[in-house]
């Protein structure tokens, strides 16, 4: 018997499977543990909505109010800040009945893999980043999409909506807008790039141009109108996705044994780890064309957005 019929033989025996199920069963138990609080208004619905908050306070009037008006009433919504305790956030989840989870370490994947364990009934997680402006219809949508990429040439891991700042949106938005040129000599080809250097995540200017500075792209409600009302299509991303607004199912989160935790060097651990889950599973995160929603902006355009987000408040807030 050579190496290689050796550890077929031990890798189909029961000792090894019940010893591969243990140490997955450990390492999911592992990545729960973290002392919480949780304000539990659960009405044990099959769709979550998670929204990681707790750091950008003055975002609230337009985020949370987005929320308010589009969220369905047959949803869960949990807020969840990591590290602090926002009084803010506690009233907000007071006044909407939605639960309220906090934890004491800084830890974004402890606690979204809490938060989803807290919620044993829901199946279809969606995920929102606090600097995240959905539209109209956004979770009617963005289900609609998911279960109609089922039925295609992919088996989906996750969905996303189009964020006119993202390293792959970007593109798409110009293009289905015929707005390539035009940005071309304003700032540069445009390219499917995620990485801290791209012009999309490190220029306000760039920034600014896909809220709408200079009157060539539309409003995310705007574009969400016209863009929804076309032939539902859902494109497979071939660039690591920024995860700030996303959809999944319980059972890939399951699958991927939860997000790592780590004590050092957990920000941004979650995007990586689900990335590379989706690619080596061959259950692609997939793009809608027809779901649209805003993004504020990255790191190095954090603070020049946050000044053009209070003089103009108006582009971001919902319009008719």
């Amino acid at each position: 018997m050579n190496t290689q019929q050796i550890k077929t033989k031990i890798k189909s025996s029961k000792l090894y499977n019940q010893g591969l199920l243990w140490q997955q069963k450990v390492l999911r138990r592992h990545r729960l543990h973290g002392r919480y609080a949780f304000e539990n208004r659960s009405k044990g619905q099959e769709k979550l909505c998670i929204i990681l908050a707790g750091y950008k306070e003055y975002l609230y009037p337009a985020v949370f109010g987005r929320i308010e008006k589009f969220a369905p009433k047959d949803m869960d919504v949990c807020v969840l800040t990591s590290g602090i305790y926002s009084e803010t956030i506690d009233t907000l989840c007071k006044e909407n009945q939605w639960s309220y989870l906090r934890t004491r370490s800084n830890n974004v994947s402890l606690i979204q893999n809490i938060a989803i364990h807290l919620h044993p009934k829901a199946r279809f997680i969606f995920k929102l980043d606090e600097d995240i402006f959905i539209t109209q219809n956004y979770f009617d949508n963005m289900l609609r999409a998911y279960l109609h990429a089922q039925q295609g040439d992919y088996e989906p891991g996750v969905l996303a909506p189009l964020l006119p700042i993202n390293g792959y949106c970007n593109v798409r938005i110009l293009r289905k807008l015929n707005l390539v040129d035009s940005f071309t000599r304003k700032f540069g080809t445009p390219k499917y790039r995620r990485a801290d250097d791209a012009p999309i995540e490190t220029s306000p200017q760039i920034a600014r141009y896909f809220w709408g500075e200079g009157g060539e792209v539309p409003t995310i409600d705007e574009m969400n109108a016209r863009f929804s009302g076309e032939p539902l299509e859902e494109r497979p991303c071939a660039i690591q996705f920024s995860i700030g607004a996303i959809l999944f199912e319980r059972e890939l989160w399951q699958s991927m044994l939860y997000y790592p935790v780590s004590k050092i060097r957990n920000l941004g651990m979650d995007e990586r780890h689900l990335c590379r889950f989706c690619c080596t599973a061959s259950r692609p995160l997939m793009v809608s064309e027809n779901v649209v929603a805003g993004h504020l902006g990255f790191r190095n355009q954090n603070q020049s957005m946050k000044e053009y987000y209070l003089a103009h408040k108006e582009m971001f807030l919902i319009r008719k």
